[in-house]
């Protein structure tokens, strides 16, 4: 086993197998010591938040799974912190697709002259350039098309797919009493050019609310898969 790459919440190695390794940290992104799934930094640890995303990670791809949406996920070992996963290749230098339910992080800071915290969105899909240099610029389809970053049909097809996994991921929440107001994934290429959902699906790239207020990391992480060591 190899290590490619360091991340900010994973790292990753390379598997002689040809598949990939991801072992997950008890980093998460924020600013100032305070979470933020938007964010392109890390800003704080939280013991156990890593195990507790891979566990809530591999809930929610075995979902996928069962409703025949292509992801890169293969299996995982909660003991170890790992997830073994397909290989893909990234749109450009990496891409995140947003869908938001409602209006929350940096949306309404950009936004705030037009909505008010929390109102409904749709299910609105956007997506941002993975460059923490420039603050992870958002970016529109034309944009990507001129960057030869992806084609138009390809992202519609992802705009399609972010919001049926979003949908499912949504009512799975309803049905503990919780509210998604957004999240962050990503997608990648297979090795024949399919899109498939790749990176982690956790409470550290999704802001859920209960009873009016945004839920910490950890807190979310117990109402899905409780404390235990299985998912």
């Amino acid at each position: 086993m190899r290590k490619l790459y360091e991340g900010k919440t994973k790292d990753v190695f390379a598997l002689e197998d040809g598949n990939f390794r991801l072992k997950f940290k008890d980093d998460v992104t924020g600013e100032n010591g305070v979470f933020d799934p938007g964010a392109n930094t890390v800003g704080l640890t939280i013991k156990g938040i890593g195990k507790g995303n891979l566990r809530v990670s591999t809930m929610f791809f075995e979902m996928l799974k069962k409703a025949g949406i292509p992801t890169h996920y293969i299996s995982a070992n909660i003991k170890n912190g790992t997830m073994d996963v397909k290989g893909a290749k990234a749109f450009g230098q990496g891409l995140e697709i947003i869908c938001r339910y409602r209006a929350v992080g940096s949306f309404l800071r950009r936004y705030g002259a037009y909505v008010q915290e929390g109102d409904k969105l749709n299910a609105y899909v956007e997506a941002t350039l993975k460059d923490d240099q420039r603050g992870d610029p958002l970016v529109t389809l034309e944009g990507l098309e001129a960057l030869g970053i992806m084609s138009a049909a390809q992202f519609a097809e992802i705009k399609k797919s972010t919001q049926k996994i979003t949908a499912l991921i949504s009512d799975l929440l309803q049905e503990k009493g919780l509210e998604l107001y957004d999240i962050k994934l990503e997608f990648g290429l297979d090795r024949v050019g399919r899109v498939m959902l790749i990176d982690e699906i956790s409470s550290g790239n999704m802001r859920v609310y209960k009873d009016g207020r945004v839920m910490a990391p950890l807190e979310l992480t117990a109402a899905l898969v409780g404390d235990g060591e299985n998912p």
